[in-house]
């Protein structure tokens, strides 16, 4: 059974659950990104999540970033879903919304549980509205550069019974609860919490997401997509080598001033790693 290619955000992540494997969200930093995360994501058969931050929202404009991924869409037979990570407010949320994206994520984890609660509720109800899907998040996740103590780790990952009521209040279709990743490159492998992974999967039913996907050891990547993962967000580690085959190109010829140039296999260079990630979660030839 194939799901159509103009499948929602929910649709993707629900048939990945049925059928054991997780959809890359790869981050749209600038055009070579779009072009590189859907070209292979076409090649592979793959549907995938463009992951819009709200500083890349700010760096390419909004109207550019619905027509670029419009453009995409209209050629793709795979779905390709726009999406907005870690929404800081609704008034984001809104300008996403109305934008024509796909999907939003509402980051309400700095709040305490009843008011993440009502602000994700908020957000759920203006978006379903507009036929849009929404993930949250439950528990703090961390970037790499954070010095976190043991007893505050425990103290960031979500709790289960947070999860079940967060998950039923709030209607949410995707949930993002701190398992141990982080945002950024590891300096050593994370520790995920996987009876936690699965005993929130178990118990709310929804499709869970893992952020900070760069850098988590494959072995780890498969177990958690076999507890309930169905999306995984790979950012900082096709940033890396965007940024080290530029610096390359540069740096082996002073003269060079065509962007394209080095732009080019850069964006290749991305390639090679959605692809490594797609194969990684098993998400090819399901299209």
């Amino acid at each position: 059974m194939h799901v159509h290619p103009k499948a929602s955000y929910r649709e993707v992540l629900e048939d990945a659950n049925a059928k054991g494997y997780a959809v890359g969200q790869f981050n749209l930093n600038g055009l070579e990104y779009l072009q590189a995360i859907v070209e292979v994501a076409e090649e592979e058969r793959s549907p995938v999540i463009l992951g819009v931050s709200v500083s890349s929202m700010k760096y390419i404009g909004l109207h550019y970033l619905t027509a670029l991924a419009d453009a995409a869409k209209l050629r793709a037979r795979v779905p390709v879903i726009l999406h907005l990570d870690h929404g800081p407010n609704f008034e984001v949320v809104q300008q996403a919304i109305r934008g024509g994206f796909d999907s939003v994520m509402y980051d309400g984890s700095e709040h305490e549980l009843d008011r993440n609660i009502a602000e994700t509720r908020r957000v759920v109800d203006a978006a379903h509205a507009a036929g849009v899907d929404v993930e949250g998040e439950l528990g703090q996740i961390a970037g790499t550069e954070d010095e976190v103590s043991v007893d505050e780790r425990e103290a960031m990952l979500a709790r289960v019974d947070d999860a079940i009521r967060f998950a039923e209040e709030t209607g949410i279709d995707a949930l993002a609860p701190a398992l141990g990743t982080a945002h950024g490159m590891y300096r050593t492998a994370p520790e995920i919490d996987f009876g936690r992974l699965e005993n929130i999967f178990e118990k709310t039913k929804k499709p869970i997401v893992l952020h900070g996907g760069s850098g988590v050891p494959d072995d780890d990547i498969r177990r958690a997509i076999s507890l309930g993962v169905a999306k995984i967000n790979v950012n900082t580690e096709a940033q890396m080598e965007f940024n080290r085959i530029v610096r390359e190109k540069l740096d082996n010829d002073p003269k060079l001033y065509d962007s394209r140039k080095y732009l080019g296999p850069a964006r290749e260079a991305v390639k090679e790693i959605v692809r490594k990630k797609i194969r990684l979660f098993g998400s090819h030839n399901r299209y």
